[in-house]
């Protein structure tokens, strides 16, 4: 059986970490970066390769810290996130600056990925649990047909919330069988003492637990994907083209699919502490909790030998 693949989502423009590219920021001891971490982990679990989705302007600098010190222990593929990829002759606005999303991103990997495949991004810390329940969710054989069969990890609100600012969660509505019912995608999430509030910049503020299972873009896709997610973003881009901030998100592909029965989606729940760094402020609990999980022996000092 062929092994997964890891897709790195790395072509954000870290626009709340003050232009400097987090995703290649140094966390680790030995300058590892998270995205280190999780390629790492997807390894020991049996992933056979990693395919990095960046902005054609960074290549320079991911190649140096990042795809050098990969290469030597598993293969390493980049492709890039295009504005100007767009369906049906459409032509990108002016205005537009931004990646349309993460949905769009995973489309720069139709020509490249031809094996099941698990989504990432490369500024979150994960856990090894996460990648051990994603390798054997696709090491299972593929129903033939429809509908098709994905995975996320799901993960516990409270704890993937920042102390320093509005954070981004696709929310998990799920049956009593463990299968993704709705996923919607929340961007003004705020950590409160009571748990954590959504406050949206139209609208009333929306209380929330802090219990509550989120998608924290742990993806497990078929390679069968690309077309309906090609089919998404044209879709997408019918009422907003012309919005400069509108976003493409996987969450939204995947609920389309889910409602209109195209896919199934299994929860894989995990009580693994998230990290990551949406702002600056988030670096040095990062880094301390990358030194615990050394010292605990869940790591090596130096991850790459």
């Amino acid at each position: 059986m062929t092994a997964p693949a890891l897709l790195v989502l790395a072509a954000g423009m870290s626009s709340r970490y003050g232009g400097q590219s987090k995703q290649t920021d140094q966390m680790g001891p030995g300058g590892e970066t998270l995205l280190d971490y999780s390629v790492f982990d997807a390894r020991r679990a049996g992933f056979g390769r990693v395919v990095f989705i960046i902005r054609r302007e960074a290549e320079g600098l991911f190649r140096e810290r990042v795809v050098s010190r990969l290469e030597p222990h598993l293969p390493v593929a980049l492709v890039y996130q295009d504005l100007d990829d767009l369906p049906g002759g459409l032509v990108r606005p002016a205005s537009r600056v931004k990646p349309w999303g993460t949905g769009q991103a995973i489309l720069a990997a139709r020509d490249e990925i031809r094996e099941p495949f698990c989504a990432i991004n490369a500024d979150d810390f994960y856990g090894r649990e996460a990648f051990a329940a994603m390798a054997s969710f696709l090491a299972r054989p593929s129903p033939s047909g429809s509908p098709l069969a994905l995975a996320m990890c799901g993960y516990q609100l409270r704890r993937t919330l920042s102390e320093h600012g509005k954070v981004a969660r696709g929310l998990c509505a799920t049956t009593t069988d463990g299968l993704l019912r709705s996923v919607e995608e929340l961007t003004d999430i705020y950590q409160t003492p009571s748990g954590a509030e959504n406050r949206p910049a139209s609208g009333p503020a929306v209380p929330l637990t802090g219990l509550e299972t989120v998608s924290m873009n742990c993806w497990g896709f078929p390679a069968e994907i690309f077309p309906a997610f090609a089919a998404g973003f044209a879709d997408f881009l019918e009422s907003n083209l012309g919005s400069p901030q509108a976003e493409y998100y996987i969450p939204l592909a995947v609920d389309r699919l889910l409602q209109s029965g195209g896919a199934t989606c299994a929860v894989l729940p995990t009580s693994a502490q998230w990290f990551g760094v949406t702002y600056q402020q988030d670096k040095p609990c990062v880094q301390q909790a990358l030194r615990q999980s050394i010292a605990s022996g869940a790591y090596p000092s130096s991850l790459w030998g």
